[in-house]
């Protein structure tokens, strides 16, 4: 089939797509294509990169190109930002109240901007942090909707609506931007819309948990109508994200795949089917397995099961050499500014591959904002798993959705550094510990005859 009909029927699917979804646009405003783009460009690859690098300085190192960075591109970001701060002034009192709820979350980032202090590269570190803090703002955007719950459930539908049927087009008919080739291998990469296949990889995982979680809403719903468009919809979008995973052929995604395959079945079954303390009993062992396996002792075998050797592609290799970098161990580098300078170039030196992050979160965390930024982390996700315990116990909506992101977040940081910047995973992380406020006034929420959202009870 020629490109050109392929990308006209790719382009017709897609329309197709979002009048399937089209109950969902009732409950949210306009106002969500703000998160949706921010979170689209996000996942896929910078705008100018898909026009050559338009906007982007000629410079004579890849440190220097990360510094400079494209004119285009903050442009494009900034414009979002101000647009999400904008509407969260009009939203004044649902504003209020969503950051007095989710203050934690301010704290980490405020500690972050105070880093910019110390960088030796305050300028770009503050460019960096300005988009992370977009984040927030997206999040909280997303929060301050009338129904916070379709809000959430619309982002990952259209993102995924855009993204992943464009990924599966890219890689069939258009290999010069789907695909990439191995410098010394020569293999062939599937990449999609992103830039590396584990990047696709990370995009299929949470969009694809979110297209299953429709699926098994869908399933429950007695209304025919709704739930054959949905089936077909979201099962059709889970079928691609499937596909693509397993061409991106990403260790730490298979591996998370199973393990949120397995928490969306046992919270999607019946509220009294699963204890509450079974299910925590679950998360911890999952984690202590994984730290266990991949970080503690990568000799056991659980690496291995997924096609990996015992160095995670010389990963073991980068962290050692990490940990022995000579940085402030309280306060770290400041935000985003260890894989800038010497450093950078110290490292891609030493690995043929390159390396532009840590390939662990934790570690990255680290690296950028010392111990004092793990200790903030770890409050914010043993305050993040409270706030879902409790949504659990209080049987919202999303709740299952939510526990699953946000576990798997936690295993794909320890292989990939993604509690950064505009890194999809770092959103739906947030989006997935944030507190939703209970309102006072009910009169704008709406209902198709799915159940209508809850209090997450803070502590």
């Amino acid at each position: 089939m020629p490109a050109s009909v392929a990308t006209a029927l790719y382009a017709i699917f897609i329309i197709w797509l979002f009048k399937l979804e089209r109950d969902q646009e009732s409950l949210v405003s306009p106002a969500l294509w703000i998160p949706v783009l921010w979170f689209s460009i996000g996942a896929s690859r910078m705008v100018s990169m898909w026009f050559g690098g338009i906007g982007q300085s000629a410079m004579p190192t890849v440190s220097a190109q990360l510094e400079e960075g494209s004119v285009v591109d903050r442009l494009i970001f900034t414009g979002l930002l101000l647009a999400g701060l904008a509407v969260l002034a009009r939203r004044g009192r649902q504003t209020n109240e969503v950051l007095g709820a989710n203050w934690i979350i301010l704290l980490f980032f405020l500690y972050a901007a105070a880093s910019i202090l110390w960088s030796d590269y305050s300028f770009v570190s503050f460019k960096r942090w300005s988009k992370a803090v977009g984040n927030v703002v997206m999040v909280f955007l997303i929060l301050t909707e009338p129904d916070s719950n379709a809000a959430i459930k619309s982002l990952l539908a259209r993102a995924s609506f855009l993204l992943i049927p464009t990924s599966v087009l890219l890689i069939k008919y258009y290999p010069d931007y789907g695909r990439v080739y191995n410098q010394f291998t020569g293999q062939a990469e599937y990449i999609g819309v992103h830039t590396g296949k584990n990047g696709l990889a990370m995009i299929c995982l949470i969009l694809g948990f979110g297209a299953l979680w429709r699926v098994i809403e869908a399933l429950k719903i007695p209304d025919r109508s709704y739930k054959k468009r949905h089936l077909i919809a979201h099962g059709a979008i889970l079928g691609m994200a499937l596909w693509l995973l397993y061409m991106a052929h990403s260790a730490a995604a298979l591996g998370c795949a199973f393990i949120g395959s397995g928490l969306v079945w046992l919270t999607g079954l019946r509220r009294r089917a699963v204890k509450p303390l079974t299910l925590h009993m679950a998360v911890v062992a999952i984690m202590c397995i994984c730290v266990y396996g991949i970080i503690v002792d990568t000799n056991v075998g659980l690496v291995q099961a997924v096609g990996r050797d015992a160095t995670l592609t010389d990963r073991t290799s980068l962290w050692h050499d990490l940990a022995r970098v000579d940085i402030n161990p309280w306060f770290g580098t400041g935000f985003e500014s260890f894989w800038l300078g010497e450093r950078l170039e110290l490292m891609g030196a030493k690995y043929w591959w390159q390396p532009n992050q840590a390939h662990n979160g934790y570690l990255e965390l680290y690296l950028n904002l010392g111990w004092a930024g793990i200790f903030l982390q770890a409050i914010l996700i043993v305050w993040g798993y409270r706030n879902i315990s409790n949504s659990l116990r209080e049987g919202e909506e999303l709740a299952g959705l939510k526990l699953t992101l946000f576990v798997v977040a936690l295993i794909f940081n320890l292989t990939e550094a993604t509690f950064k910047v505009v890194s999809p995973m770092w959103i739906v992380f947030l989006l997935a510990v944030s507190i939703v406020p209970r309102r006072d006034n009910q009169d704008d929420q709406l209902s198709v005859g799915v159940p209508e959202p809850k209090k997450v009870v803070s502590f």
